[in-house]
């Protein structure tokens, strides 16, 4: 089989509607399913709690009772769910494998392990199902608007099939064979980890020292050390809005994912152990329900600054 290049898969046109499944209708599921409904195709959406599938109903989306309904039939399954095993146990249960069309196109968009894409894309291999691993970044506003990035590790066929579908989502850049999608979005998620800690460690010492901390920010931005995550996190840092986009916990998960496919490698990765540690205690500290961004809080605890 042909694997995928390096280069980008530009937005393509959207092409005829497809029947999609959704599995897994959260923070980032409804928005995307949302949007996919509003490009026309047909969307069969389901989550464990009905009630959060039952949202897109209005946006002419059917309600599957469980994963085998709603992969029945469809051309393009799309997984957004919580970690590897929840995955597994949804994609490959029994009566889901039965229940696929011949030639379906599976396509993972949740953040999990790179060897467990590549043990579900074997898996599904045997029942004549395509699979492709395409987790994404931009959170819940680059999922409302259409503006995700997208890295796909696949065969550069079945990435070039499921582009249609994802032009609606956002970008798609095919990055290697299975797995590699995965890996790319922990690259992305030590980075975001890191740099969430980076910015509120900064922030945070200007303030401690009598500085303007939102100023200090300001004058930030447009140098070297600008990002998206100075832009974005560090305004709910100078706001102290933590409400949850992307959630600590997922945060923490991706670093723990992070780091066990680095010991795998045998790859020494020091600051994201680092970080692991830090999201780490901030979760045991009892604020697992804030945004990833509410790092912030814990090391403004740990200075007495709260």
């Amino acid at each position: 089989m042909t694997h995928i290049s390096t280069t980008d898969i530009h937005a393509a046109p959207p092409g005829k509607p497809q029947h999609i499944a959704v599995l897994g209708i959260g923070l980032m599921g409804f928005p995307m399913a949302r949007r996919l409904c509003e490009a026309g195709h047909t969307v069969t959406a389901w989550n464990r709690s009905r009630d959060k599938a039952e949202r897109l109903l209005p946006f002419g989306a059917q309600v599957a009772n469980s994963p085998a309904e709603a992969v029945r039939g469809a051309d393009v399954v799309i997984t957004l769910l919580t970690d590897g095993p929840a995955v597994g146990a949804v994609l490959l249960a029994s009566d889901t494998l039965a229940a696929y069309r011949p030639g379906a196109l599976v396509v993972d968009m949740s953040s999990i392990k790179p060897d467990e894409a590549r043990a579900h894309a074997h898996q599904l291999a045997t029942v004549g199902v395509r699979h492709i691993d395409a987790p994404v970044s931009g959170g819940t506003v680059g999922a409302e608007q259409g503006t995700l990035a997208i890295m796909a590790g696949g065969d550069a066929e079945d990435v070039a099939a499921a582009q249609p579908v994802l032009s609606a989502l956002g970008r798609c850049t095919p990055v290697g064979p299975h797995g590699s999608g995965q890996l790319a979005k922990l690259a992305n998620q030590m980075i975001v980890g890191i740099t969430i800690g980076a910015v509120a460690e900064a922030l945070l010492l200007a303030a401690k020292g009598g500085a303007d901390m939102a100023q200090v920010r300001q004058a930030l931005m447009g140098g070297f050390a600008d990002s998206r995550i100075m832009q974005l996190h560090g305004q709910r840092m100078v706001e102290r809005d933590f409400a949850k986009r992307a959630a600590m916990t997922v945060q923490l998960k991706d670093m723990r994912n992070a780091m066990a496919t680095a010991q795998a490698m045998g790859f020494e990765a020091p600051i994201t152990a680092l970080f692991e540690s830090l999201y780490a205690q901030a979760v045991q500290d009892g604020l697992s329900d804030l945004d990833h961004a509410g790092l912030f809080v814990a090391l403004a605890q740990r200075n007495g600054m709260t």
